[in-house]
This record gives structure tokens, sequence and C-alpha cells, in this order.
């Protein structure tokens, strides 16, 4: 090896790493049209009864490779992901049809309404009729945790926009897991994307969930755009917080909402007119 061309070896180096990049890519992009099969495999079969092994079947997959392939993808299990955009679907349908409850329950999967109901107010914060009766909106968004003290800590950054995107007002809170379900334990509103501080923030593991409307835009359901309630999201996590113990900076970039997003399940404030109130009042 002497004798070789000094420039030979890295040359093969180069060739190797560009390979291995290239397979890479393969490998990712053939990963995430495996999930996305199941995901629009979900959203077909709402109403039916499936498992694991049926989405596994459709990604191609063992069982055991699909379910590790598909948190790495959209941050959840499969089992939590179908269980959100069922819940998310009888939000629409509460709001852009007249089905009963007990009809919605059963497009979406439920046997039984008690079971359907009791799951849909523990994650959206409010029972299917009263949300319906809100019109897709909540009242107010209570917090899961109300103390504070000296046992506490705050969570800052600053959220930015997408590049060249007009973004509105911006819903952003603190919760247990990656959905955005029940009731965060902080939460805060802006008039725009910037800089944020969530204050008396309980000990814990929490992710940080941001959702922005375009100025013109409406933050409630879009009947016609089924899987679209909010145009762009960011999410960050797990952030450790410890009592009395500063957070480092917690910045945020906004982004479109994908189709391996989890949906967000919470019933959001009907935020302009809650930003219009409080003007008034200022």
């Amino acid at each position: 090896m002497l004798g070789a061309n000094p420039g030979s070896v890295p040359r093969r180096l180069h060739s190797q790493l560009l390979s291995d990049l290239r397979c890479g890519v393969v490998v990712e992009d053939t990963v995430e049209r495996a999930v996305g099969r199941v995901v629009e495999f979900m959203y077909e079969n709402l109403s039916e009864q499936f498992t694991i092994d049926d989405m596994a079947r459709t990604a191609m997959y063992s069982k055991f490779h699909f379910s590790r392939v598909f948190q790495r993808v959209t941050g959840i299990s499969p089992g939590r992901f179908l269980s959100a955009i069922r819940l998310q679907e009888a939000k629409r349908l509460l709001v852009c049809t007249s089905l009963t409850v007990t009809d919605i329950s059963h497009r979406v999967g439920y046997t039984s309404v008690g079971t359907f109901s009791s799951r849909f107010r523990s994650s959206v914060g409010v029972s299917p009729t009263v949300y319906r009766q809100l019109g897709g909106f909540a009242s107010a968004v209570p917090t899961a945790w109300r103390g504070q003290g000296t046992h506490t800590s705050t969570v800052h950054g600053r959220i930015v926009a997408p590049l060249g995107a007009a973004s509105g007002l911006t819903f952003l809170g603190l919760f247990p897991d990656p959905i955005p379900q029940g009731a965060p334990v902080r939460c805060s509103v802006l008039h725009r994307p910037g800089p944020y501080l969530l204050t008396d923030v309980p000990p814990g593991t929490w992710y940080l969930m941001v959702s922005s409307v375009p100025p013109d835009g409406d933050p409630g359901v879009d009947c016609a755009n089924p899987r679209g309630e909010v145009p762009n999201v960011a999410c960050s996590g797990p952030i450790t917080v410890r009592a009395g113990t500063p957070v480092d900076q917690v910045d945020l970039r906004l982004r479109p909402i994908g189709a391996f997003d989890p949906p967000i399940l919470m019933a959001l404030l009907d935020l302009r007119s809650a930003s219009l109130a409080a003007e008034a009042a200022s």
C-alpha cells in the first residue's frame, strides 16, 4: 500500500460514503412510505375493528419491526395514533353533521357509546354533546395543575414562524406526552409567534406543543379538510423540569402539519374571539 496513489483511498472512502448516504435515504423513504400506507389504511377503516397484525401486514413488516418504525416516524405507538385519529374524526362529525353521538361512536370504531364518550371527554376536555353545542371550541382551557410556589420552574424560548408564512394567534401548552390532549399543565396564547414564557411549571417530564393559525385563519374544525385543523405546528420534548432549576431555552420552529403528526385532540379556544375580547378590555 505504500506505493499506492495517495488520493485513491480517500476517493474510495468518499464513494462508499455517498453510497451509504444514498442507501440511508432510500431506506428512510421506504419506511415512511410503509408508515404512510398504514396511516391511509387507518383513515379508510376507522369504523372497522382491526389489530396491530393487520397494520403490520399493510406495512409489509413483522409486527415487532412495524411497531418500532411506526413510533420512530410518528412519535407514538400505532394504537395511540389510531385512537387519536378516531377521536379527531369524531370531532369533525360532531361539528359538521347532525349524526347522533351513538352513530358517530360507531362510525369511528367504538362498540360502546359509553366508552367513546369517556375517551372523548378525557382527550378533548368536554363531552361530545357539549363540544357540539360549543361549535368545536372550548369556553376555557383549564390546566391540570393549579399550584404555584418555590418548587416550580419556568420554560421559556422563542417560537419561529415558517419562512415567508404569515402566522397569527399561537397556542402553546405543556403536556405529559406527545399528543395534545386533555388539560395541559401550563398554557398560553400569543398574538403571533415570538418569545414566550411559561411560569410556575411543576416538576416532571413534559412535551411543549405549539399550534398557530394564519391571521385570517380559523382555529376550529375544518369540515372541508378533516385532517388539517391547524396549519402550523411544532413540538419539543421530552423536557425535564426540576424544582427551582431553570430550564434551558426551548426554541421551536413552526411547520405545516403533516400526515404523521398526531392530531390536536384538546378543544381549542375560539382564539380570535378571545383576542378581540382582550383588545376591547385593554
